[in-house]
C-alpha cells in the first residue's frame, strides 16, 4: 500500500522522536554513492566543439579537467570561460603541442609558461596540472613544468579516441578505470563525447563517481566540497 504523505510525516515524526531514525543532511545525496573516484580528461580544447562536449558532461552529471592549448585558449577565451562555469577544471597541455622532449628548454619553458598566461587571460585561472603532448616527458620537461608550479599528469588509461576508436571501445575503456585513475579523451573526438552517457552509467553500476585529478599525487580524488569550479587547483 502507498503511504499518504500525511502518514509518511507522521511515521517519521514518531521514528525521530524515538531516536530510531537518524537523518544526516550535511553530505550530498551523491555522496554516498561513491566509493572511489576517477579522472576524466580531454585534451586539446577548447574549440567550436566545446560547447557541445560541456553540455554532454554535466547533462550526465560529469566533471573533467581539460587540458588546453595555449593557442586555443587564446583564441577561444569565451570557451576556457564556459569550461569554469561548467564545473570543469582546466589544466596545461601547451601552446603549440610539439614534441617537447626533442625542444630546447627555452622552448619549452616558452611552450608552458605562455599557456599559462594565455588560460589566466581567458578567465580559466592559473592551472596546477599539466600534460605534456603525446605523454612524452623527460627530466627537462618536468623541471620547467615545477618551475611554474605544475604536476605532470599522463594517464593510466587511453580511450584511443585519436586512434579512431568507437564510442563502444572508449565505453569499453572507461569501464576498465579503478578508483585514482585517469582516463585519456579528446575535446575535438564526437565518439567520445558520444560515449558520455553510457560512461556515466557504468560508473554510477560501480559506484565511482568524476572527481578531481589532486596536484599532489596526480590521483583522482573527491572534489574538495567549498573549493569554486575552475582550474585544477
Amino acid at each position: 500500500m502507498k503511504a499518504t504523505p500525511r502518514l509518511s510525516l507522521i511515521v517519521v515524526t514518531a521514528l525521530a522522536a524515538a531516536g530510531t531514525l537518524t537523518v544526516d543532511t550535511a553530505a550530498p545525496a551523491q555522496a554516498a554513492a561513491c566509493n572511489g573516484y576517477v579522472g576524466l580528461t580531454f585534451d586539446d580544447g577548447p574549440s567550436g566543439n566545446t560547447p557541445a562536449l560541456l553540455n554532454a558532461l554535466t547533462q550526465n552529471g560529469l566533471r573533467a579537467t581539460m587540458f588546453n592549448q595555449g593557442q586555443y585558449a587564446a583564441a577561444y577565451p569565451a570557451q576556457v570561460k564556459a569550461q569554469v562555469n561548467a564545473g570543469m577544471w582546466v589544466g596545461n597541455h601547451s601552446y603549440t603541442h610539439p614534441h617537447l622532449t626533442q625542444q630546447s628548454q627555452a622552448t619549452i619553458d616558452s611552450e608552458i609558461s605562455r599557456t599559462q598566461q594565455a588560460i589566466a587571460a581567458a578567465g580559466g585561472g592559473t592551472p596546477k596540472l599539466f600534460r605534456p603532448p603525446y605523454g612524452e616527458t623527460n627530466s627537462t620537461v618536468k623541471a620547467v613544468a615545477t618551475r611554474y608550479g605544475l604536476t605532470e599528469i599522463i594517464w593510466n588509461v587511453d580511450s584511443q579516441d585519436w586512434n579512431g576508436a568507437s564510442t563502444d571501445a572508449i565505453v569499453a575503456a572507461a569501464g576498465r578505470l579503478t578508483s585514482g585513475q585517469v582516463i585519456l579523451m579528446h575535446d575535438w573526438a564526437a565518439n567520445s563525447r558520444a560515449a558520455i552517457p553510457r560512461i556515466a552509467q557504468g560508473l554510477a553500476s560501480r559506484s565511482l563517481c568524476a572527481g578531481m585529478i589532486s596536484p599532489q599525487t596526480g590521483r583522482a580524488v573527491a572534489p574538495p566540497a567549498t573549493s569554486a569550479p575552475g582550474a585544477a587547483r
